[in-house]
């Protein structure tokens, strides 16, 4: 018998008759030499049972055949009787390989329903009058390059959700007057951690939306500490992740974030900034308008020359007494010197006593999505 055959409409009982005609045999015949009894063999002949992958072999054996070509007959026949899938499948896999669907479904970011109502939510989420408009969302007849083709799909994510959520605060117009000197009220604010919370109401009034959201898993990897969006060219939003809830870390990402809306950045493309480490360089290695805003960042709290002529001077030995001293004398916490000192002498573990935590202050005021807690907003 030829090892290939093309009609898998029919069971391969078919293909069984078929042999033991051609040599003479009979279903007894058959069921002696296999050493089954003729029943076992009456319901491989007529499709009631399916060709095991043991009966394969023994119908190999009597017949001269591969094992393969009856395993692959009864294989081929299964698939063509199966039901065909859900097409929601092939939907749902090309938008879980865009994005982290799945995760922002468990955070509430999109809700449980069918296909087409997901999608639809999909689409108002990213901002988009059709699917194919989704950012990464590569559909066969989606041909045009998107402004965020390379970035993290999470990380995008992230950022359409804190704008999501800032589309339901109310502020009033945008001032850069009005941000300057707030930045000298928020200035006020870094001697105790739990002033944090009065920097959502400053600069609302300022007109500059303030949201906190927890990074997606992936995200936590891709250390987002924040971003500078627009909701349009004069609706400046500020998203921050508190991805290291440090004292330190906060006022030197919020600071970073005001002078990106000061400058107008974002407008056209969105920065996410991860600011420990290299991202939080004054160098030339870094794209301008990243430099410009660490510059501002490391000068918000006292003059960055008073804190390298600190340095410079106690190296190597500061102690933890100069330190608080300096801290002191320029009315900020501790944490906030601690932390560029950690910084210049690439050991981050130098007095982790004082990198006080201020996410929980932050929240009492904030409007805020994640640890436990999902904002409330509309598609």
């Amino acid at each position: 018998m030829s090892e290939t055959f093309n009609n898998f409409a029919e069971p391969p009982g078919v293909f069984i008759d078929e042999e033991i005609k051609a040599r003479g045999w009979s279903q007894r015949d058959l069921a002696y030499i296999l050493g089954y009894t003729e029943q076992t063999v009456s319901k491989l002949v007529s499709g009631k049972s399916g060709i095991s992958a043991e009966m394969a072999k023994a119908l190999a054996d009597a017949f001269g055949t591969s094992a393969e070509l009856w395993s692959n007959l009864q294989s081929a026949y299964d698939l063509e009787q199966a039901r065909e899938p859900d097409p929601s499948i092939k939907s749902r896999a090309r938008l879980q390989e865009a994005f982290p669907i799945r995760e922002m479904l468990h955070r509430g970011w999109l809700a449980e329903t069918d296909q087409s109502l997901l999608e639809t939510q999909i689409m108002r989420f990213f901002e988009a009058d059709s699917i194919d408009e989704v950012p990464r969302v590569q559909f066969a007849a989606a041909a045009k390059r998107s402004k965020y083709e390379n970035d993290p799909p999470d990380q995008i994510a992230w950022l359409f959700r804190v704008r999501q959520i800032a589309r339901e605060i109310k502020a009033p117009k945008f001032s850069k007057d009005k941000l300057r000197a707030g930045l000298m009220e928020l200035r006020k604010l870094t001697v105790d951690p739990s002033d944090v919370r009065h920097v959502p109401s400053i600069l609302r009034e300022c007109g500059v939306r303030f949201v906190v959201a927890e990074s997606l898993p992936c995200t936590q990897q891709s250390k987002i500490d924040g971003v500078c969006t627009w909701l349009d060219d004069d609706s400046p939003v500020i998203g921050l992740t508190t991805y290291h809830d440090r004292m330190d870390n906060f006022w030197f990402v919020l600071r970073h974030e005001c002078e990106h809306v000061l400058n107008g950045d974002g407008k056209k493309k969105e920065n996410f900034d991860d600011l420990d480490g290299p991202g939080g360089s004054i160098e030339n290695d870094i794209a301008n308008e990243e430099r410009v805003a660490n510059l501002a960042a490391l000068e918000f709290c006292f003059p960055r020359e008073k804190l390298l002529s600190f340095y410079n001077r106690k190296r190597p030995y500061i102690s933890e007494r100069d330190v608080l001293g300096f801290a002191a004398l320029m009315e900020v916490h501790p944490a906030i010197p601690i932390g560029q000192i950690r910084y210049l002498k690439q050991d981050y573990r130098w007095l982790s006593k004082y990198l006080v935590k201020v996410r929980r202050h932050l929240l009492d005021a904030a409007v805020y999505d994640g640890w436990g807690q999902v904002a409330e907003t509309s598609l």
